[in-house]
C-alpha cells in the first residue's frame, strides 16, 4: 500500500528511484537488500512499466504479457541474487517461416530436434548447404554470446578489452565493424534463410541490412547473446510474474514503493538531491543521496533541466489476440502447435524486408508488412483461466516490423487499423482458414484483438517516439561519458537505470543491477 505523501517527504533516503519498471525494481531490491533506504516513485497506479501482464479483453480470463513478450537478456545472477520466485520455459521450436515455392505452400522449421531442422532446410532449399551455413553462422554468434553475456553485469570493458574477450577476429568484423547484411549474404544463398537471420537485427530497430550506422548490428547482437545462448524463453505466468516478484523482493527488503507519484523535477548539487513529485493530492519533495532514473534519456533531461537528446522513433506494431483455436496452415507438413510455439515469421524474406524498409523510409506503409508471431499459451497455459484452457483457446502475439512512428502522425487510429488489416492479410495468405474465423470475442461481443502503434506506446508508457529501447541500442563497451557501469549522467549522484543506459534494452534488469552497483561502489569507495 502506498504511504501517505506527507510520510514520504518527512524523511531522507539513500536512493530515490524514479520509475517502477523492472529495472527500477531491480535497483530497489539490490539497494534495499544492502541496507540502503529506498523510495520508488511510480507515476501509474501499479509497478512494472512495460513488463506487465494484463487482461485486455473485457470479461475474458486471459492474462497476457501486454507489451514485452519473451525473456532472453535477464541474467540468472539477478534471479538468484534477489531470490526471485520466477521461472521461464524454453520453446521446443525456435521458428517457423511459411513460404510458397514452385506454386506450393511450404516452410522452414528451425527446432524440434537437429534431424528435423536439417530435413526442413533440405526440403526448402534442395540441398544441405544452407543448413551447414546456418550451423557455422550461429556457431559464431554462440561463441560471441558466451564471451559477451557475462560482461553485462560487470564494469564496462573498453572496446579493446571486449575485442580480446571475443577472441575471434572474423566474428568481431562481422558483428562490430561491417553491416550485418554482409555476413548474412556471405553465409546464406537462400532469400528466406537470409531473411530469418536478419530479423534479429530489426526487432525494435528501423534499419536496413546494410545501414552504415550499424544500428542493425547492435540490435542483432543483443538478440543473439542472451543467457550466453541467444535463446528467447517464455516467462511462466506472463511477464507480470517477473515484475510482481521484483516488487515483492524490493518491499520485503524494506524499499517503499509509492504508486500514483509522478516525479516532475530533480535538483542536485552532485552530493545531495531533492526529487519533487506530484500526486492527486498535491506536490511533495523527497530528499536523497542518490537518484536513479528508470525512464528514458529524454525524461531524464526534462527532470534535470538539461538539453534533450536527439529524438527517438519506434518502428513496430504490437498486437495481442485471443483465439478459440489455432488456425490450420496451408503447408501440409506444418503442425500449428509447433509453428506458432516458436517465432512464426510472416513476409520476412530478405528482399521483402528490404522492400518494406524502403517503403516505410519513403513515408508509405509497406505493401507486405513483415511481422513475427508466437503463442505464449502453447508453452505456458497458466496465463489462461481453466475454462479457456479446457476449451482449447490460445493467445497470439504479433510484433510488426518497419512501422516507424512517422507513418502514424497524420491519423494514428486510421493508419493503425489499415496496417493491422494488411498485416493480418499477409498471415492469412499462409493459413488454410481466415484468422478472423478463429478470433474469440469478449464479453461485449468484440473480436479479441488489441493493436498498439508507436504513438500509442508513447502515450501509454511515455516511450519516446514509441521506441521500445528508449533510444538506439549501444555497444556493450565503454564510451565517452558512460562511466564505469554505463549508467552515468552529468551529475555524479544521478544515474540512468532504464533501457537507455549502456547495455539497456529488453527485459534484462541489467541497467538496474548496474546502477545499484554504481551506488554501492561509490558509497564504499
Amino acid at each position: 500500500m502506498t504511504p501517505p505523501t506527507q510520510s514520504l517527504a518527512s524523511r531522507g533516503y539513500d536512493a530515490v528511484i524514479v520509475g517502477g519498471g523492472h529495472n527500477g525494481l531491480v535497483a530497489a531490491a539490490y539497494l534495499a537488500r544492502a541496507g540502503r533506504s529506498v523510495l520508488v516513485l511510480e507515476r501509474l497506479d501499479h509497478t512494472g512499466g512495460a513488463a506487465v501482464s494484463t487482461r485486455p479483453f473485457a470479461g475474458i480470463d486471459a492474462r497476457l504479457s501486454r507489451y514485452s513478450y519473451l525473456v532472453s537478456l535477464l541474467p540468472r545472477k539477478i534471479v538468484r541474487d534477489l531470490d526471485l520466485d520466477f521461472r521461464v520455459r524454453g520453446r521446443t521450436v525456435s521458428s517457423y517461416t511459411p513460404v510458397e515455392r514452385g506454386g506450393r505452400p511450404t516452410g522452414l522449421l528451425v527446432g524440434g530436434g537437429e534431424r528435423r531442422t536439417r530435413e526442413s532446410f533440405a526440403r526448402l532449399t534442395g540441398s544441405e548447404r544452407e543448413y551447414a551455413a546456418w550451423q557455422r553462422f550461429y556457431g559464431m554468434t554462440g561463441h560471441v554470446a558466451r564471451r559477451i553475456f557475462p560482461t553485462l553485469t560487470e564494469p564496462l570493458p573498453s572496446r579493446d578489452e571486449l575485442r580480446r574477450r571475443v577472441d575471434d577476429e572474423a566474428a568481431w568484423r562481422a558483428l562490430f565493424e561491417e553491416p550485418v547484411g554482409v555476413a548474412i549474404e556471405e553465409h546464406f544463398a537462400d532469400d528466406l534463410v537470409r531473411g530469418v537471420a536478419l530479423t534479429d537485427a530489426l526487432i525494435g530497430t528501423f534499419a536496413d541490412a546494410h545501414d552504415a550506422s550499424l544500428a542493425q548490428n547492435r540490435c542483432f547482437l543483443y538478440h543473439v547473446i542472451g543467457g550466453g545462448t541467444g535463446a528467447w524463453d517464455v516467462p511462466v505466468g506472463g511477464m507480470g510474474a517477473l515484475t510482481d516478484a521484483l516488487a515483492g523482493a524490493a518491499r520485503a527488503a524494506g524499499a517503499v514503493l509509492a504508486t500514483g507519484h509522478e516525479a516532475v523535477r530533480v535538483d542536485t548539487d552532485g552530493r545531495a538531491a531533492e526529487v519533487t513529485y506530484r500526486t492527486a493530492d498535491g506536490e511533495g519533495v523527497a530528499a536523497a543521496r542518490h537518484v536513479l532514473v528508470n525512464a528514458s534519456p529524454r525524461e531524464l533531461a526534462a527532470l534535470t533541466g538539461q538539453a534533450p537528446p536527439p529524438p527517438a522513433e519506434g518502428a513496430q506494431l504490437k498486437v495481442n489476440m485471443l483465439l478459440t483455436r489455432l488456425p490450420a496452415l496451408r503447408d501440409p507438413a506444418a503442425d500449428p502447435r509447433e509453428a506458432f510455439a516458436g517465432t512464426f515469421h510472416v513476409a520476412e524474406g530478405y528482399e521483402q524486408l528490404a522492400t518494406a524498409h524502403a517503403s516505410a523510409a519513403a513515408g508509405a506503409l509497406p505493401a507486405a508488412p513483415p511481422s513475427e508471431i508466437y503463442c505464449h499459451s502453447l508453452t505456458d497455459p497458466t496465463i489462461l483461466g481453466p475454462e479457456l484452457a479446457a476449451e482449447g483457446m490460445h493467445t497470439l502475439t504479433l510484433f510488426g516490423l518497419h512501422a516507424p512512428a512517422r507513418l502514424f502522425t497524420r491519423d494514428n487510429d486510421a493508419v493503425r487499423d489499415e496496417l493491422l488489416k494488411s498485416t493480418l492479410a499477409q498471415l492469412d495468405a499462409h493459413l488454410a482458414e481466415p484468422l478472423a474465423g478463429c478470433l474469440a470475442t469478449d464479453a461485449e461481443g468484440r473480436p479479441c484483438v488489441e493493436a498498439r502503434s508507436p504513438l500509442d506506446l508513447e502515450r501509454d508508457l511515455r516511450l519516446p517516439g514509441g521506441h521500445i529501447f528508449h533510444q538506439g541500442l549501444s555497444w556493450p563497451h565503454a564510451q565517452d561519458g558512460t562511466g564505469r557501469w554505463g549508467v552515468a549522467t552529468g551529475q555524479p549522484n544521478v544515474l540512468l537505470c532504464g533501457a537507455g543506459a549502456v547495455r539497456g534494452g529488453g527485459v534484462s534488469g541489467v541497467p538496474g543491477h548496474n546502477a545499484a552497483m554504481a551506488v554501492l561502489e561509490r558509497a564504499t569507495g
